[in-house]
């Protein structure tokens, strides 16, 4: 889906909610993968699925972000209005509030220790929520809070391709602690891509949290990727503590974090080297943490 431009959004406001029509609509700063995101006015946003497979998140987030909003204290993207498919475009899509706030970045928060400490607390309130009627983690969420199992190919044939770059025996191993452990309490709320693309800071200070596409119910370890791929090595210590976990679901946050850098540095190595770069250098905080953690075991 090539056209989701800003014409096409004044089309849909046009025909779908006419008493928004006389509001700006222009594209955000930074756009996700998964949908395409506009300014409407100054209080809301535009989301369409950039594809076929992101389609579920709509219905998703309408029925269950206004719930999760309600128990949360930091606020959360929520949907105001459901837009239907048209002649232009053929999904649904949705119009959501607008928060304000800066996408993170090391250079934008006052003190990440105090930072690792907000984020774990959000993350601890978002799984104490009642998850009995929620979306299990599945398809329609790439697997995320479900078993790391599913990404054992694609992860195996990363570490292979680069066994000359990096220690091959040691990413099987942190890979392999990962896939041997398991989640055995009931499912908990999962936000599914916790990252600093969906993390607004305001102040210095953690304000919000959006784009909630792949939430679904099941496993907490993948929301804590980001202790490698995000904190140093105390502000990682401070949100384990706050996360309260345990360290067979560590092994799988780890892996959760390996997996991803491992197929991003693979499938980038030879044709975008910032992206590249990034990580390479996760890789390597995770090798590094792992034999640290391994010397005082």
């Amino acid at each position: 889906m090539n056209k989701i431009n800003v014409d096409l959004v004044v089309k849909l406001i046009s025909e779908q909610f006419p008493e928004w029509n006389n509001l700006d609509i222009r594209p955000v700063k930074i756009s996700g993968n998964d949908n395409r995101t506009f300014h409407l006015g100054e209080q809301m946003s535009v989301r369409l699925p950039s594809a076929a497979c992101y389609v579920p998140q709509v219905e998703k987030e309408l029925k269950w972000l206004p719930i999760l909003n309600k128990e949360l204290s930091l606020p959360i993207s929520t949907p105001i209005a459901k837009g239907n498919p048209s002649g232009e475009y053929p999904w649904p899509w949705s119009i959501n509030n607008w928060l304000e706030g800066e996408t993170l970045s090391h250079e934008n928060i006052n003190d990440i220790n105090q930072f690792a400490r907000d984020l774990g607390t959000f993350l601890i309130e978002l799984q104490s929520i009642d998850a009995s009627e929620g979306p299990l983690a599945g398809e329609h969420n790439f697997y995320r809070g479900g078993t790391l199992a599913v990404y054992d190919e694609e992860s195996r044939i990363a570490i292979e391709n680069n066994k000359d770059t990096f220690s091959e025996h040691l990413l099987n191993e942190i890979w392999e602690l990962a896939l041997d452990s398991k989640w055995e309490l009931e499912p908990v709320w999962i936000h599914g891509d916790i990252a600093p693309g969906n993390i607004l800071v305001k102040d210095g200070t953690l304000s919000a949290i959006i784009d909630f596409g792949i939430l679904g119910v099941g496993d907490p370890a993948c929301d804590a990727a980001m202790a490698w791929t995000f904190f140093d090595e105390n502000s990682r210590k401070l949100f384990k503590n706050v996360l309260k976990m345990d360290e067979e679901t560590w092994k799988r946050a780890r892996g959760w974090a390996l997996w991803k850098a491992l197929i991003t540095y693979d499938g980038n190595k030879n044709s975008n080297q910032e992206i590249a770069k990034q990580s390479y250098d996760i890789i390597n905080i995770i090798l590094d943490d792992y034999e640290t953690e391994k010397k005082h075991s």
